[in-house]
């Protein structure tokens, strides 16, 4: 029997973009926290860098083995399964997150919560592209991905409202935990029950990485993404230290965050409607590429200006970067319903995932050029951008994809 359609307020999509909310808050509460959470644990100014950038790589590389493990689990038992084992964990994580006595407790409680939130966005997306009809399904992944990134936000006020970090962790937590009640109240996809009683390898990691075509579609699936979170990840979490080298004094972390975020929720919605309106995934992302990049050379050539206009350039910066809707959406349309959550939960994990090398390859130009922090981050950025470009330009156009097909 076929699941009824939903529409685009339905609560599939309401219970999706709350998800997504909370995995926001969590995900980039660290960043928002780090220095007043790592000095309140008795790092000196020296140290506050160097830990800063090791604890969020530890909680990237946990997003890369969450989203393989849920990627897997979501196509063998079901993509409620894991919406609701993603969100306990993160949650559990969180709330611990706020009791931590040591950089080595706070780093490893990152690492477990970053598996836990591996697995929200991607499985909503899944779910969402499946019940819900063509034309309707990047639009209804715009309204997720929007709502959600609102979610860091939402992490900036909280902080600057209670100016105490631990309970920010506490309300990410107690918000992931509520909402698990509501996700009782939705359905899986009609299209994973039909595959069920099929005699069809899931979730199969040899089927997936063991056949050239579908490795180079999942390859170029992963670097189309990488210029998110070169952004977030580098210019956005590092502002502080990249206004001071460009003569900007006083930034905060996590006022960059929150205009960031806020713009990047109004690039991930005027994505979505774009590609709609070009009938392409590819000609909107091409153009969101071109905002990203001309957003980071202004960044970068600003010298000696306010902190509002870096604080402007910075939401430019997000809003060329919100084009995770798309990239996301082109995963799930790529491939087949047998692998589809394998594919769409680790592909915007595994992007998050090549932060931690984004950063080495940041600090290995750093030692090259005498610690020319500026230079070096144009380089990562040039490097990044190329790479995506160019795999954007060799992946078949998505749009309107007839999503009923399983991989042979």
């Amino acid at each position: 029997m076929k699941t009824k359609q939903p529409g685009l307020f339905s609560l599939t999509v309401l219970v999706g973009a709350l998800g997504f909310f909370v995995d926001i808050y969590d995900l980039l509460l660290f960043s928002i926290v780090r220095k007043p959470s790592l000095q309140s644990l008795g790092l000196s100014t020296s140290d506050l860098i160097s830990k800063g950038e090791l604890i969020i790589s530890m909680q990237m590389i946990g997003l890369v083995v969450g989203g393989i493990f849920w990627g897997v689990l979501g196509d063998k038992k079901g993509r409620l399964s894991v919406l609701f084992g993603s969100i306990l964990i993160y949650s559990l994580a969180n709330i611990a997150n706020g009791m931590v006595q040591t950089v080595e407790q706070y780093t490893l409680l990152r690492f477990i919560a970053g598996i836990g939130l591996a697995g929200e966005l991607g499985a909503s997306i899944t779910l969402v592209s499946e019940l819900l009809p063509k034309e309707k399904r990047g639009i209804a992944a715009s309204i997720i991905a929007s709502v959600g990134v609102l979610g860091a936000v939402t992490a900036f006020f909280v902080y600057k409202a209670f100016g105490d970090w631990r309970l920010c962790y506490y309300i990410g937590g107690g918000m992931g935990l509520t909402l698990l009640l509501l996700r009782v109240s939705i359905f899986e996809s009609g299209l994973y029950d039909e595959i069920k009683t099929k005699e069809v390898a899931r979730g199969s990691l040899l089927m997936l990485f063991g056949n050239k075509d579908r490795l180079w579609r999942y390859a170029k699936g992963v670097f189309i993404g990488l210029p998110v979170w070169y952004v977030i990840g580098i210019l956005i979490t590092f502002s502080d230290e990249f206004g001071r080298r460009l003569g900007v004094n006083n930034i905060d972390p996590g006022q960059a965050i929150m205009y960031q975020y806020i713009a990047i929720g109004i690039g991930d919605i005027s994505a979505g409607f774009l590609s709609n309106y070009l009938k392409s995934r590819k000609k909107a992302l091409f153009i969101f590429y071109g905002i990203c990049t001309l957003s980071a050379i202004l960044f970068f050539t600003q010298s000696g200006g306010s902190a509002s206009t870096m604080y402007l350039l910075i939401a430019c910066l997000g809003f060329g970067s919100g084009f995770s809707v798309l990239y996301i959406t082109m995963s799930a349309e790529q491939f087949g319903t047998n692998l589809r959550a394998t594919t769409a939960i680790s592909i915007p994990n595994v992007v998050r995932g090549f932060l931690p090398l984004m950063i080495l390859l940041f600090k290995g130009l750093r030692s090259i050029t005498n610690d020319n922090y500026l230079l070096s981050a144009e380089l990562v950025g040039v490097l990044v951008m190329g790479i995506a470009v160019v795999s954007a330009y060799y992946t078949k156009e998505t749009f309107g994809n007839d999503m009923n097909f399983l991989e042979e």
